[in-house]
C-alpha cells in the first residue's frame, strides 16, 4: 500500500479515535455530576435546572455516535471511486473545463450535506423540540436550507470557479492569487453579511426607544464605538435559545440582540452582554482573528500548490485522472482531518480572549451584571456547568462556566 495512503489512513483513525475518547470523557463526567449542583452555583441554579442542562448535554452526545463514523463512510465512499465517477459523468456532460470542475466540487458539497441531513433533522425535531428549544416548522426548515443552497451556488460557485481559473492560468504561483481573492471575497462576505444575506434568514428590527436603548448608547459613547445601528433579531422564530452578537467591518458595524435574549435579562445585565461583546472590539480581538485567518490561509494555499505538484499525492489517493477540481476537492475533504489536533490551540487562544472581554466588561458595566446574565443564558440555554475539561479543551471556544464566573468574581 502506498505510504500517503497508510499516512490519510492513520490521521483519519487517530481523528476518529480522539474524538471517541472526547466524547466519551464528556459523557462520564457529566453523567457523573449530574446529581449535585456544583458548589459556587448552589445559590443561583437549582438541582432540576443542572439536571434538565446535563440531560440536555447527554441527549446531544448521542447521535454524535453515530454522525462521527457516518462522516468517515462519506469519505471513503468519495475517495473509494465516488469522485472518479461523478467527474467521469460531468466531463460527458459539460465539457467546459472550468463549468465541468466548478460542477464536479459543488455537487460533492451539496451531495454530502443532504447525506448528513438526517443527524441535522434528528437535532432540531428530536433534540430541541424534546427540550423545549425548537420553534422552527418543517416549512421554515425546509426554507432556510433552500437559501443556503442558493447562496453556495451563488457565492461559493463563483469563489470555486475563480480559483480554479487561477489554477488554470498562473502555473505554479496560483496560490498566492488564490490566497489573495480568499481574503478578499472574506471581506466582502463580512461587509455582505449584516445587510444582504442575514436578512434573507430574520426580520431585524431597530431597538424601540427607550431606557434600555439610552443605556446602551451610553455605553457606545463611553467606549466610543460607532455602529450602524442597534437592532432585534426574531431568533424566536426558530429558537428560544438567546443571544447576541456584532455583524459588519468598518463603519457598516450592527449590534444584534436576539429578541429571546431581551425576555430573559434585566436592562442592565444587557448592558453587561454588549460591554463584553465590545471588549472584543477593544482589544482589536476581531482584527487579530481576522489577521490569523489571512497568514493561516496563506500557509494553507502555499501548502496546497506544492502537494498538487506532487505525483504521490493523487497515487496514493487512487486518483488517476488529476485535475485542479480533483486536486482541490481532495483537500477540501481531508483537510478537516489534518487540522484536528490543533483545535485545542485555537480553542486556547479564544478563551483567553474570553477573558479579556469580560475584564472590560466588568471595568464598563460591573462584574456582578455580566455573572447574573451569564447564569441566566446558562440556565435557560440548558448549558452544562460541569463539562469535562479535556473535551471542552478541543471544542468549547469559551471558558467552562466554572472558570469563567470564578473569574468575574475575582474581579
Amino acid at each position: 500500500m502506498h505510504s500517503f495512503t497508510l499516512l490519510v489512513a492513520a490521521v483519519v483513525a487517530a481523528g476518529l479515535a480522539l474524538d471517541y475518547w472526547l466524547l466519551l470523557r464528556q459523557q462520564r463526567h457529566v453523567a457523573r455530576h449530574r446529581n449535585a449542583v456544583p458548589e459556587p452555583f448552589r445559590d443561583r441554579v437549582t438541582l432540576d435546572e443542572h439536571q434538565r442542562a446535563a440531560d440536555y448535554t447527554l441527549a446531544k452526545i448521542r447521535p454524535t455516535w453515530l454522525e462521527l463514523p457516518w462522516g468517515v463512510i462519506l469519505l471513503l465512499l468519495w475517495l473509494g471511486g465516488g469522485i472518479a465517477l461523478l467527474d467521469q459523468w460531468l466531463a460527458a456532460v459539460l465539457h467546459q473545463p472550468l463549468l465541468h470542475g466548478t460542477a464536479l466540487i459543488l455537487t460533492v458539497l451539496l451531495v454530502s450535506t443532504l447525506l448528513e441531513l438526517p443527524f441535522s433533522l434528528y437535532r432540531v425535531f428530536g433534540i430541541e423540540s424534546r427540550f423545549g428549544f425548537n420553534r422552527t416548522t418543517a416549512g421554515r426548515f425546509a426554507l432556510d436550507l433552500l437559501l443556503q443552497f442558493g447562496l453556495l451556488l451563488l457565492l461559493g460557485g463563483a469563489l470555486i470557479g475563480l480559483i480554479l481559473w487561477l489554477m488554470i492560468s498562473l502555473g505554479s504561483w496560483w496560490w498566492l492569487a488564490a490566497w489573495l481573492v480568499w481574503s478578499l471575497f472574506s471581506l466582502l462576505l463580512m461587509w455582505l453579511f449584516p445587510t444582504v444575506i442575514a436578512p434573507l434568514f430574520n426580520r431585524f428590527t431597530p431597538l424601540p426607544e427607550g431606557p434600555l436603548r439610552e443605556r446602551i448608547e451610553q455605553l457606545l459613547a463611553r467606549c466610543g464605538f460607532r455602529s450602524q445601528g442597534i437592532f432585534v433579531m426574531d431568533g424566536s422564530r426558530r429558537s428560544s435559545h438567546g443571544n447576541a452578537y456584532f455583524s459588519g467591518m468598518g463603519a457598516a458595524k450592527r449590534i444584534v440582540f436576539f429578541d429571546t435574549l431581551l425576555e430573559k435579562l434585566q436592562p442592565d445585565e444587557v448592558e453587561a452582554v454588549l460591554a463584553h461583546e465590545l471588549g472584543h472590539y477593544h482589544h482589536k480581538h476581531i482584527r487579530n482573528l481576522l489577521l490569523l485567518s489571512f497568514a493561516s490561509s496563506l500557509l494553507l494555499f502555499a501548502l496546497i500548490g506544492w502537494t498538487l505538484t506532487q505525483p504521490w499525492f493523487y497515487s496514493g489517493l487512487g486518483i488517476t485522472n488529476a485535475n485542479p477540481a480533483t486536486s482541490l476537492l481532495l483537500l477540501l475533504l481531508l483537510l478537516p482531518y489534518f487540522t484536528r489536533f490543533s483545535q485545542p490551540l485555537m480553542a486556547w487562544y479564544q478563551r483567553r480572549n474570553e477573558f479579556q472581554a469580560d475584564r472590560f466588561a466588568a471595568q464598563q458595566s460591573g462584574a456582578e451584571p455580566l455573572i447574573q446574565a451569564l447564569l441566566k443564558l446558562y440556565r435557560d440555554n440548558a448549558a452544562t456547568l460541569t463539562p469535562d475539561p479535556l473535551y471542552s479543551a478541543f471544542h468549547d471556544s469559551h471558558p467552562p462556566a466554572p472558570l469563567r464566573i470564578a473569574h468575574l468574581r475575582e474581579l
